[in-house]
């Protein structure tokens, strides 16, 4: 076991691990700790905690300081220069005419490298615009592809759900989604409604697919054969939450399906969660990062 403080850098970030050196803090103290970009200053996600060596990836470099009036000071310098430096790279990039959306703007704590983070269709050749920033700048640059979910998470807004985005608020990072989960809960597989602003498939699709699943074990699923009270028939939509199945009867294939209980029914022949071929071809864009 060894005691360790979580450090955050971003406000929704991933958590890195630090040994304390012996001090006590508190969630949201700033510190001054050494990383493999230089030195940065972080705020305290998670106090003074014993976790198992196996948790740890080792070296686990130690708290250089708790931040100092003079580093808090220089942070807001570099928030300010974040801004000056995001505004000549705008024109920069319009200046060497590249197909590249600018994103965000970072320096790191010692001034030793300023990235700057942009988005972008495919590859793009920017040897010479690092070049022209690097001439500006004096010092060194580095500009970093991101996709479209990580710009949502740094930009922020508002989801369809009236809500900000989970992303930029409380997930620390991004959870693989597939159309399948979608398919699963029942929803339509409508790209305006399942996927979120940055276009890629809502994060909280991932919420409550394990209550799905354990759903889908025991409730026939659209297509099973199943016996009801009145006779056999084929299930033509449920509703896993209530547990009230569409059931359209063999003897009757041209009337309206007839609703039963899923403890009503007895599984004959089970039918399987299917994604049309073409439906998943449009859709396939929304599952990429």
């Amino acid at each position: 076991m060894a005691e360790v403080i979580g450090v955050r850098f971003k406000n929704v970030g991933k958590v890195y691990y630090f040994d304390p050196d012996g001090n006590t803090l508190k969630q949201g103290d700033m510190v001054i700790v050494e990383t493999a970009r230089g030195i940065e200053c972080g705020e305290i996600a998670m106090e003074n905690r014993q976790i198992s060596d196996e948790s740890i990836v080792q070296p686990l470099k130690k708290l250089i300081r708790v931040a100092t009036k003079e580093d808090l000071k220089k942070m807001a310098e570099n928030n300010a220069k974040e801004k000056t430096a995001f505004n000549i790279c705008l024109k920069k990039i319009a200046a060497h005419k590249l197909e590249m959306k600018l994103v965000d703007v970072e320096y790191t704590f010692d001034n030793s490298k300023i990235l700057f983070y942009f988005t972008a269709d495919g590859r793009v050749d920017f040897r010479e615009l690092v070049k022209d920033l690097a001439s500006v700048f004096r010092t060194r640059i580095e500009l970093r592809q991101i996709g479209v979910r990580d710009e949502a998470k740094m930009l922020g807004g508002l989801g369809i759900c009236g809500r900000p985005f989970c992303c930029s608020t409380f997930l620390g990072g991004f959870q693989p989604v597939s159309i399948k989960m979608a398919k699963e809960q029942g929803l339509s597989l409508n790209p305006v409604k399942i996927s979120g602003t940055c276009g890629r498939l809502m994060c909280c699709l991932k919420y409550e697919q394990e209550t799905y699943q354990d759903l889908l074990r025991s409730i026939p699923t659209v297509n099973s054969v199943v016996m009801t009270p009145d006779g056999k028939g084929t299930v033509v939509d449920l509703n896993m939450l209530t547990g009230v199945l569409q059931v359209r009867m063999d003897t009757a294939p041209e009337a309206a399906p007839k609703l039963f209980k899923a403890s009503q029914v007895k599984l004959i022949k089970g039918g399987h969660v299917s994604i049309d071929r073409n439906e998943l071809e449009q859709l396939k864009e929304l599952e990429k990062d």
